[in-house]
């Protein structure tokens, strides 16, 4: 996050610089780009396992109707050779009949038997005629089917080349979508810090050197006292100003942030481990929420866009000092503002 370093170090009690702010600030930041690389990953993931499924699918179908096909084929092949065979055998009888024809002309002139004989034979010669002209025309019928499938087969063939061709179309364009989408979220992360950083420079000028107000990590911390009287959610008076000053920030700053970036300024209330049990507040959450809420409507009556703000109570269950003293009691009642993600 590219914030002045003069804006992030803070002495210590023997003058000593502290980086600890600015090192909080980079880690923040380099978490933040390893939970988008998982993201990009896992949604490249999605689409690829969705292409494959696709594509595996598609293939086992086709598999199976070649399958069919192959069977149909060779069905048709073995009757083919059936009938073959029952034409060879009858063009065998037709011959004999007709050598027999040719005898039995021969012997017309000896007498009526012989005649009726070779009409018969006649008779027998065209039924054998007949038969062979309807096995030729199955023959070719059955010629007719095997040419289809083989058509239908060279379809299924081209369909599988053209079902490899587009699973490595897909690949390619996943891979150069999960490219356009780092770089897309790169550049809207990259944005988000520089606006943030802007931001909590235009506080600190507003704001000034206030002892109870400072930067932990990426937010702004103000004590409780400030803004409320102890165990209240309602805001002291005197806070008007500041708050007027922050929401003319906060202002400022949705016109600078293009729309199409997801942030939100977080209003986090906290409180200490002492327990508070009254009717209007049963529990630590309960008061910790109705602060955040309080600052978040504040910030709304004056402007701020209420999509850009989000309320929440942590009790006293995140504590920047786990001490017991008055002063560690004092540190973790707090109000932070946090400039993040939607």
């Amino acid at each position: 996050m590219p914030v002045a370093s003069s804006g992030r170090r803070r002495r210590g009690p023997r003058g000593e610089l502290n980086y600890w702010p600015a090192f909080v600030d980079a880690l923040s930041t380099l978490l933040l780009a390893i939970v988008f690389l998982i993201s990009v990953f896992m949604v490249g993931q999605f689409f690829l396992s969705r292409e494959l499924s696709t594509r595996d699918t598609v293939l086992d179908r086709l598999n199976r109707q070649i399958s069919e096909l192959t069977d149909l084929l060779s069905l048709e092949r073995s009757n083919r050779r059936t009938l073959e065979e029952n034409l060879n055998s009858l063009q065998t009888t037709l011959q004999s009949a007709e050598a027999d024809r040719e005898r039995l002309q021969s012997m017309v002139e000896s007498g009526g038997e012989a005649q009726s004989r070779a009409s018969e034979l006649n008779t027998a010669l065209e039924s054998e005629k007949q038969a062979t002209g309807r096995a030729l025309s199955q023959i070719e019928i059955l010629n007719q089917q095997i040419a289809a499938m083989r058509r239908q087969l060279a379809a299924l063939e081209e369909a599988l080349d053209a079902s490899e061709t587009r699973d490595k179309d897909s690949q390619a364009r996943i891979a150069d979508l999960g490219s356009r989408l780092n770089v897309a979220l790169a550049q809207r992360v990259q944005e988000l810090a520089r606006f943030r950083s802007d931001f909590f420079g235009r506080l600190r000028q507003i704001l000034g050197n206030r002892q109870d107000v400072r930067i932990v990590g990426d937010r702004f911390v103000f004590q409780s006292e400030v803004l409320f009287p102890v165990g209240q959610a309602t805001l002291r008076p005197e806070a008007s100003g500041e708050l007027d000053r922050i929401a003319s920030a906060l202002v400022e700053l949705e016109k600078q942030i293009p729309p199409d970036i997801p942030w939100v300024i977080r209003v986090d209330g906290h409180t200490d481990a002492r327990p508070i049990a009254t009717a209007q507040f049963p529990s630590n959450w309960a008061l910790s929420a109705a602060r955040a809420i309080a600052v978040v409507q504040a910030f709304a009556a004056r402007g701020v866009s209420p999509q850009h703000l989000l309320a929440a109570g942590f009790g006293e269950y995140q504590p920047i000092d786990v001490g017991t003293s008055e002063e560690a009691y004092s540190r973790n009642r707090r109000i932070e503002l946090k400039l993040t993600e939607r």
